[in-house]
């Protein structure tokens, strides 16, 4: 047995199964207490089947190369009871690549593990499947309320989307309680975040998702049910309540009440939600993370995006928009006697109209994204515009952006940038026209400074031009030369007075 199961194990394991003689014995409690092992080490033990067993003293690499993907097989025999070892080796195959074992290990392996799934000794719980990429996305509705926006307690309706390998996040918003419509359209907005489709979403039961549960059975939300199958993913509604099977997601919900949103004020919904996606782009997915050890989005990019279906949005996202106008070509929509704007790009392009709650939303028919919202105005013959409609504000951003890269450098230069959107959100293209003609007029900056700076929470233009013009006079102040002993003789001006008298002109 060198090299392979010990003869200590070995010893260990038959005496679990003499101990527990198939369920005649002792319980696995007892067995745990009597010989000092975990439950979860006793429950392993007695699965093994001697054919296991015996495969693995023969050569242990091959079961436990197989363990690391049980989770995903013990998902696909839950799913799909009678799939045969053979399909099963090829979409693992597909997820994996080069598979781990030969075709009998396989067969072994799943035999046993069927074994385990249809066994009724105990509840088993749902694996989270977080070492298989593409494969689930864990979603929670959460609440918060008394947050201040625009001065008044509301109470913030959102929904986290957690990829459950890369702990990729995204959080849907909704300043209304959450309907099946929201729900389906929060849906819409993570699915296009990701850049593509998981094979399953996995739920608590919420009334959003499941209707009803008699005899373990599931009534499932017939509009919701649609769009899942329309999207193409598998809806996952765990059990009654089983928080074992959805910790990560629960933990999300959490997290955005109290690193998120807790103790922040809000100008407006807008604000709320660009608050909200910086807080995702510069802390939730870029944060080395807890379990994997690595920042979310890097782990995503690197190993989950090209795993996940491609997406694209059902009709029943679109009907969100209750109807259509089409913009004319100067960006404006009629709508109750009055003509609101939307951006340049969507310019002589139909449009989804919504009126809720005194705004009114227009949205892009293809995707179901809001690309406008305005305040209803009471009055007629009104025309109300967003100045940011008609200006290319993407692209002038992004060329401000690689400007001031350009003078502090690609490292620097970006999180530079972060802290001045954080701050000031609603003028950021403003801040960074501001902060371009300072590092100019300040230039050569000090690496040291300007990295400190580009650290600090709250920096704005004005704050920055503080620091620059405060750098500069110190440097100023250093160069001055020492003062002489014998001061200068003080120059008698008197004498130049009367020039430019003549023209009107006076010397002061």
């Amino acid at each position: 047995m060198a090299g392979g199961m010990s003869v200590k194990e070995w010893v260990v394991i038959h005496k679990i199964k003499a101990l527990h003689d198939n369920g005649k014995g002792l319980s696995i409690r007892a067995i745990s207490q009597e010989l000092g092992l975990s439950r979860n080490t006793v429950r392993k033990y007695l699965r093994m089947d001697e054919n296991a067993i015996s495969e693995q003293i023969e050569d242990p690499s091959r079961t436990k190369r197989l363990d690391d993907h049980r989770d995903y097989l013990i998902h696909l025999l839950k799913e799909f009871p009678k799939l045969s070892a053979v399909k099963i080796a090829r979409k693992l195959q597909a997820k994996v690549g080069e598979l781990p074992a030969s075709d009998r290990s396989i067969r072994r392996y799943v035999r046993t593990l069927k074994g385990e799934v249809a066994s009724a000794q105990m509840r088993y719980y749902e694996p989270i499947l977080d070492d298989v990429p593409g494969v689930q996305c864990q979603v929670d509705p959460g609440e918060l309320r008394g947050v201040l926006i625009g001065g008044e307690e509301r109470t913030l309706h959102f929904v986290v989307f957690v990829l459950s390998y890369s702990r990729l996040m995204y959080v849907g918003l909704a300043f209304r309680p959450l309907d099946t419509q929201t729900f389906i359209q929060l849906h819409n907005e993570a699915l296009r975040y990701f850049g593509g489709l998981p094979e399953e979403c996995v739920y608590d039961q919420t009334k959003l998702v499941v209707i009803n549960e008699q005899y373990r059975e599931l009534t499932l939300n017939q509009r919701f049910h649609e769009y899942a199958t329309t999207a193409g993913f598998r809806i996952h509604a765990c059990e009654g309540y089983d928080p074992e099977s959805k910790g990560k997601v629960e933990a999300g919900v959490k997290y955005v009440k109290q690193d998120c949103l807790y103790g922040e004020v809000f100008r407006d919904q807008e604000h709320v939600r660009q608050h909200v996606q910086d807080w995702l782009e510069s802390v939730a997915n870029v944060r080395i993370h807890g379990t994997t050890g690595e920042p979310p989005r890097e782990r995503f990019e690197r190993d989950e995006r090209e795993h996940l279906e491609a997406y694209l949005s059902p009709a029943c996202v679109q009907s969100v928009a209750h109807e259509t106008r089409r913009a004319d070509k100067t960006g404006l929509i009629a709508w109750k006697a009055n003509k609101y704007s939307v951006p340049m790009a969507w310019q002589q392009a139909r449009v989804g109209v919504l009126e809720s709650g005194g705004q009114l939303h227009i949205s892009d028919l293809n995707t179901g994204e809001v690309i406008a919202s305005h305040a209803l105005c009471a009055d007629k013959g009104k025309v109300i515009k967003n100045t940011h409609h008609y200006r290319d504000h993407a692209q002038r951003v992004a060329a401000l952006e690689g400007k001031i890269n350009d003078l502090i450098g690609s490292d620097i230069g970006p999180r530079l940038c972060q802290q001045l959107k954080r701050s000031e959100p609603k003028i950021y293209k403003d801040q960074l026209v501001a902060a371009r003609d300072l590092l100019k007029r300040h230039a050569p900056v000090d690496p040291a400074l300007i990295t400190t700076l580009a650290e600090r929470p709250g920096m704005t233009a004005t704050r920055l031009q503080s620091y620059l013009e405060a750098a500069q006079a110190a440097v100023l102040r250093e160069r001055q030369p020492e003062p002489l002993s014998e001061p200068k003789e003080t120059l008698d001006l008197s004498a130049y007075r009367h020039i430019g008298r003549s023209s009107g002109q006076g010397v002061t």
